[in-house]
Order: C-alpha cells, then structure tokens, then sequence
C-alpha cells in the first residue's frame, strides 16, 4: 500500500508526543474540573488571606562581656543562635507576654502566629506575628520582642548573682584565715618559723586581691541581652496576595491539576483514543476516517454529504493499490463486537464505490442470525451476472445457504451491484464451511471482479474466522470510543491465526441513531417521522420470492427530509 492515513510501523516520537496532547484534549471534563477545583481554591485562598496582617521585629543579640570593644571576643562562638531561636519560642516568653498584653486566651493560641527566625551568618532574632488587625498584629510582635528580651536579661542577671554570691562566699573564708594568720604572726618570735608563716600569709592575700577582682569584674558586666533594631509598626496592608492573584494562581495550579488528571485517565484508558492507537493495535493502517454519522446510511445518494461519498471512494482506492487485496479482490468486512451496522454501511458502501470503477461486484451477507440487507437495500431480482450465480454441484442441486437467489442492488449514480442475501439457518457453522461458499467466492475470479463478504462481529461469534481462509484480507470497522486495545490485539491473533491479513481499519464516530419502532395503534397508523416502521418495510430475505415483482421493493435510509415511511411505493427505486 502506498497511501495511508496512519503509517503503523514508523512511530515519530514528536508527533506520538502531538497525538498524546490532542487525546489529552479529549477529557475537556477532566481538566474543567480541575481548573475549578484549582479556581475554587484560589478563591478560598484569597479570602481567607484577605484580613491577615502580618507585624515583623528585629533584635540583634549580644553577650554580656567587659569589654564590647575587645576584638578577640567572638559573639558568634558566645552565642547558640539555635538555642536562642527555641527560647524565644518557649512558653516562658509566651506567658510573660501574655501579662503585657492581658491575654485571655490560651497560650497555645497566642504561640501559634508567631514566628521566630535567624537570618543566616548573623546575631538577629526576627520575631513576625499573624494578627486580625494590624494594631494587633504589631502590639503582640512587640510584646512577645520585649518579654524575650527581659527573660534573658533576667536569666543572665541570675547567672550573675549566682556566681557573686559563689564568689563572695570563697573571699569572706579567705579573708577570715588571712585575719587569723595576721594575729598569729603578730604574736610569733623572728624566726624561719615566722617567715614561713609570714609566706602563707601573703598567698591568702594574694587569693583575696584575685577574688576581689573577679567580684569586681562581675559587677560591671553589662547585662542586656539585645538591643532591638527594628520596632514592630502597623501593617498598612493585608499579607494576602489578594483576589485577583489568588485566582490566577488556582487557574494555574487547576490546569496542571486538570491535565495531571487527563493524563492518568488517558494512561488507564483502555480504549483507543485515535486513529494511531487502532493502527498500533491491529499492526494494520487506518484506511479511512469517517465522518461522524457517516454509518447511519447504507447507500450515499444524491441527498447525502460528498464528504462521506468521497471518503469511502478513498477507501476503496487505497484497497485497490495495496497488492494484497488487487491480485484477486476478496474482502472480509466485519466489526469488533456489538452491533453490525457500521460494518454493513461500510461493506455496502465499498461495494458501490468498486462498482462505479467498473468492477462487477458481489456482496455476499454471511450474517446468518440476523440477516437484513435484501430488505433494507434496494434490490430487486433483476439479472444477475452469471459469474455470481453459484454452480450446481453435481449429482443433483444442495438446499441451505447461499441459495440460487441473487439480487441486484440499484446503487444511484453508482450503478449496481449483486447481492447474496443472508438466511437464517440451523447450523451456522456448517452452512459458512459448506463447500457451495467457497465455489461461490473463488468463481468471482475474473479480471474485473469483485466479492465484498460481510460476516458478524469478531467477538461476538466465530462466523468470520470461518472465511477468513477463503479471502485476501479483513477490513475491520470500529468506533474507537466503544472498543478497547486489548479487543483489536485480539482480533488480529484471530485473524493470523486462522490464516489471514488485516488490510487496515475504518474507524467512525456514531451518530444519531435512527431506531425501529413499531406503531402501537395498530396497521393503519403511521410510524413517527423518522422512524422506520420494520414490520411494513422490512421484508425478511425468505419473503422474496424471485419474479413475482415483490423483489422491487426499495428501502431507503430515512433522513429528515426524506418522506414519511408510507409515501414510499412498491415499485420505487
């Protein structure tokens, strides 16, 4: 084959990328809801942020030492900023806070909108409060700021106190034992005696210049533990990031939310999404895509869109150039599962389009349970081409399906085409393997002939696998949204296995049915326009008896402007 919609074995990654985007687009649902969801929670965001002010100070922290000036004295070893940090949040400043602030709530709830921080490679403790108002939210981070600040100055103060009092304890025993040494010097003769005491004596002075000295030093130790830097003022706005922001950034994470979604679902579709998932499934080409209601007719006339006129013809072209199918012409059409209409408007429609190339063609209905087409198409018992008239076997003519009854059908424009109707039958799989199907369908060897067989579905029953031998190719109609990759896989190891070639797949989009009702006032009512009365037009195929003029019936596929069923006459076509 030379032309194809899908090409099944060259994958391009780019546009399996493009195709993936396009089925994406599919579940607009999806992504709908995840763009609301993401609008709906933008807009949750942006009022419940709309009243929050939020109020920031700054302490710098320091040590208490001598001598600030001295550079050897690092306050980044001095100080545990981490340690610092968990202070500030403990319930000890929380509770000398709330005093300030008469808090009557809990303190937990007065902890929770506080936040403490310390910039990196720096002294400075960052205190920021969440409030309803802005006075509060300044008040509270000034309050919480100051009672930090008083609870290490007092921690420190401690500390301090602790050890003068530790210090002043050593220099009152030392001074007592230097008093005593004194009054006993005083009263001991000259002498090495004397001088070894008097050597005691002036280490015990010693200790208590050195003692005095540190109790000095303690004292003039600056004890605050910080100065603030920045002084907590009333936010004159909200921290929110506002509305109009807060929807943006919901339409945003909504989209991603929504295709995230789209996605997943695509991943855990098993259905296929396009054409290039049939293709990839059967290992075939995609011959056509139809347009939607495409399948709801049986033949195209003058009433019906070219599009689908056209797109079948194109079908029928690509089948006609692929070598598989044009040495002998022979052609299974069936679908996957369900119903058998799309594949009966595409085997009638192939067969229209080969006989207005000039092709004598014969459509053969191998649908023996529900066989339709000799009284939904307009056929007639005309002459039909020798070559499609099964031969009698010797020894004397075989009863059963196919039967020596042969239709034409009146294609329009197109011209005609034979038609071997189905039966219904006892055995269905005995009649399909009969001997008389194959010298039906091997007899239509001439050069310029053409069989198009039309067998039920797939996976409904096993009629179709039973032909799949006595023909050059299966064409395979599906709707992509009703059938699942698993089921094409499966067709095409049913139809390899039996000894068969899918050709390639023609997939369509259902339209709106036309469904049969049957008139409830009985034979004299007419059936609602646009609506098929199938008990006054639909003849059974046994009910046509060749010759009597009840052949020439003609059913056509009503549309909306097509006249009611009863303005349709015997003798029509």
């Amino acid at each position: 084959m030379t032309h194809t919609h899908v090409s099944a074995v060259e994958d391009d990654e780019p546009e399996l990328l493009r195709d993936q985007f396009r089925q994406l687009l599919r579940y607009r649902a999806v992504i709908g809801a995840g763009v609301g969801i993401g609008l709906l929670g933008g807009v949750w965001f942006g009022l419940s942020n709309a009243d929050t002010y939020v109020a920031t100070s700054q302490v710098v922290l320091r040590a208490p030492v001598n001598d600030p000036f001295n550079p050897s004295i690092s306050q980044d070893k001095t100080l545990n900023m981490g340690s610092e940090r968990q202070t500030a949040l403990s319930s000890s400043v929380a509770e000398h806070a709330a005093k300030k602030l008469g808090w009557t709530g809990t303190i937990g709830r007065l902890q929770k909108d506080l936040q403490v921080t310390n910039p990196p490679q720096s002294q400075v403790l960052q205190f920021t409060y969440t409030a309803d108002t802005p006075q509060a939210a300044a008040d509270r981070a000034n309050a919480v700021t100051r009672a930090y600040l008083e609870l290490r100055e007092k921690q420190w103060t401690d500390v301090r106190a602790t050890m003068l009092e530790g210090q002043q304890k050593q220099l009152d025993e030392v001074a007592k034992k230097h008093d005593r040494k004194t009054k006993e010097l005083d009263r001991m003769p000259d002498g090495a005696a004397r001088d070894a005491e008097y050597g005691v004596k002036t280490n015990l002075l010693n200790r208590i210049n050195e003692l005095d000295a540190r109790i000095s030093q303690l004292k003039s130790l600056d004890m605050s533990p910080g100065t603030v830097i920045r002084t907590a003022s009333a936010p004159g706005y909200s921290d929110g990031p506002g509305l109009p922001m807060s929807l943006g950034l919901g339409a945003l994470v909504g989209v991603a939310l929504g295709l995230l979604a789209a996605w997943v679902r695509l991943v855990f579709d098993p259905s296929p999404r396009s054409a290039g998932d049939v293709a990839r499934a059967l290992r075939a080409p995609v011959l056509g895509t139809l347009p939607r209601g495409a399948t709801d007719v049986l033949l195209a006339d003058d009433h019906t869109d070219a599009r689908v006129a056209e797109e079948y013809r194109s079908v029928a072209f690509r089948l006609a150039y692929d070598q598989r199918f044009a040495d002998r012409r022979r052609l299974l059409v069936v679908a996957p599962r369900g119903d058998n209409d799309a594949a009966t408007a595409v085997a009638s429609h192939l067969a229209a389009s080969f006989a207005e190339t000039g092709k004598d063609v014969l459509l053969i209905e191998a649908d023996l349970r529900t066989p339709t087409l000799a009284g939904r198409l307009r056929a007639h018992a005309a002459s039909a081409p020798r070559w499609s008239t099964p031969a009698e076997p010797k020894g004397g003519e075989e009863s059963g399906w196919p039967s020596r009854r042969q239709l034409v059908v009146d294609a329009g424009e197109s011209g005609s085409f034979g038609l071997v109707p189905g039966e219904r039958v006892r055995n269905v799989a005995r009649a399909l393997t009969a001997p008389r199907v194959s010298r039906l369908i091997s007899e239509a060897d001439s050069p310029n002939s053409t069989v198009v067989v039309l067998a039920p579905p797939v996976l409904n029953y096993a009629d179709a696998l039973a032909l799949v031998d006595r023909v050059d190719g299966v064409l395979i109609v599906c709707d992509p949204r009703g059938v699942h990759r698993a089921d094409l896989q499966r067709i095409r190891e049913l139809i390899a296995g039996a000894g068969g070639t899918v050709l390639g797949a023609v997939v369509h989009t259902p339209g709106r049915r036309r469904t049969a009702k049957r008139p409830t006032g009985g034979r004299g009512r007419r059936a609602p326009q646009g609506f098929v009365d199938t008990d006054e037009f639909a003849a059974e195929p046994e009910q046509i008896i060749l010759g009597d003029g009840s052949d020439t019936v003609a059913l056509r596929a009503l549309r909306a402007q097509d006249p009611r069923p009863r303005d349709i006459h015997a003798g029509d076509r």
